[in-house]
């Protein structure tokens, strides 16, 4: 390609195009500048400062001087609601919709967090409203997950597993806690006066094909150990007590950490069928492999019911000298005390002294005596499988504090 003299001209002209366009640049950005309120550099400075009240102050009087600025009204709503503050962060969110002109997806947005208002500060009520309007949004997935926890905390187990349903139609991920969903359902079933046997057994069918998907991992146990204790249930309630033990039996097998839960409902399972002797046999072989407090207790008493002080005093020492807990000598005390009984050996103390020691070991197994949440901490003296501190699921290890030590 030859070289055209005219070509020497288009450089100062393309020079002098860029210079004008980046004056008008410049010229629209101060311009900008310029419009903007005082208040918001303020707020801009407060924030370097570190004074997020006094930002708040200020970016509140931008927004009231330019309604326009929908991203500032979110941040605030965003920021009062991180606060506490939910009256002023439901304000904010409830004056963007009464906007006429607020664009759709805007208006999706600010209706999604309206409802994280409503359902931070309780109004579970109008929370589920608010996000049944987003169902069909962008929000989806964050509103189903809202609901599920709006059902959860009301008991409103068949709206749940809707929800849920209706979850794992727009993501596919698995959710562990349905299988409890329909084992709250079960539970219900069961507490019914009468008991609904039918109603139980569909739940608990639901349960089973929902706890396929989690065969395999760590929580599937605690899952199917649940299911079984529920049909054993069912099957106690149907006076098919050969079918209930069979239940209680595959916990062992299953989710052997579980064997505390159901050692008396399994020995009175045998003890009802006129083979306790059995039972005893069983969970003592149990015991021996997966040695927990819980299941001592029950063995403990049943072998003094059964073959007398000795043979209970005997078992109770080797257990305690493998296994030593303040808890396992407490319970022991509590019996024997409770039994009128001294036990047997010369070097045991009379029963004055023996209730000194054990007030004194109760006094601080008090603390050690409960369940703890793996989650949040919380302890009470009930096993559960949802934690009342957090609400989460199987977070509760079925041993006692000590043993976790």
């Amino acid at each position: 390609m030859d070289f055209e003299p005219w070509w020497l001209i288009s450089v100062p002209v393309l020079f002098a195009l860029g210079w004008i366009a980046a004056r008008v640049d410049i010229r629209q950005m101060l311009s900008e500048t310029r419009n903007l309120p005082d208040s918001y550099f303020k707020g801009l400075n407060f924030i370097l400062n570190e004074e997020p009240d006094r930002a708040i102050d200020a970016f509140v009087e931008v927004a009231k001087l330019d309604p326009e600025t929908t991203e500032l009204h979110f941040a605030l709503g965003n920021l009062f609601r991180r606060r506490g503050e939910m009256e002023r962060a439901i304000r904010v969110h409830q004056s963007l919709l009464a906007r006429a002109d607020l664009p759709q997806e805007e208006r999706e947005h600010a209706q999604h967090e309206l409802g994280q208002d409503f359902l931070k500060a309780g109004m579970l009520d109008r929370a589920e409203q608010a996000f049944q309007q987003v169902l069909d949004t962008r929000f989806a997935v964050p509103a189903v997950r809202a609901l599920i926890r709006i059902y959860e905390s009301e008991h409103d187990w068949p709206r749940a597993i809707e929800a849920v349903k209706r979850l794992r139609a727009l993501v596919d991920e698995p959710v562990p806690q349905l299988v409890h969903y329909q084992c709250e359902q079960a539970q219900a079933a069961l507490s019914a006066k009468p008991p609904d046997l039918v109603a139980a057994n569909a739940a608990l069918d639901a349960a089973d094909n929902a706890a396929h998907a989690l065969r395999g991992q760590a929580r599937g146990h605690a899952s199917e150990a649940r299911i079984a204790m529920l049909r054993a249930a069912v099957a106690r309630h149907d006076n098919n007590r050969e079918r209930e033990r069979v239940y209680l039996e595959s916990v062992l097998g299953t989710a052997p950490e579980y064997a505390g839960l159901v050692a008396e409902p399994l020995l009175e399972s045998y003890r009802s069928m006129g083979q306790a002797s059995q039972g005893l046999q069983v969970l003592t072989r149990h015991y021996m492999r997966y040695p927990a407090l819980d299941t001592f207790n029950v063995i403990f008493r049943e072998l003094r019911a059964q073959n007398g002080y000795e043979p209970a005093w005997e078992f109770a020492r080797d257990a305690l000298r493998a296994h030593p807990t303040l808890l396992g000598l407490d319970r022991l005390l509590e019996v024997e005390l409770a039994s009128g009984n001294t036990p047997p050996g010369p070097n045991m103390a009379p029963d004055a002294d023996l209730g000194l020691l054990r007030s004194l070991i109760h006094k601080h197994t008090q603390r050690l005596d409960r369940y703890a949440c793996g989650v949040c901490g919380f302890e009470a003296r009930h096993f559960y499988w949802q934690c009342p501190g957090c609400n989460s699921w199987e977070t509760y290890q079925p041993r006692r504090i000590e043993e976790l030590a």
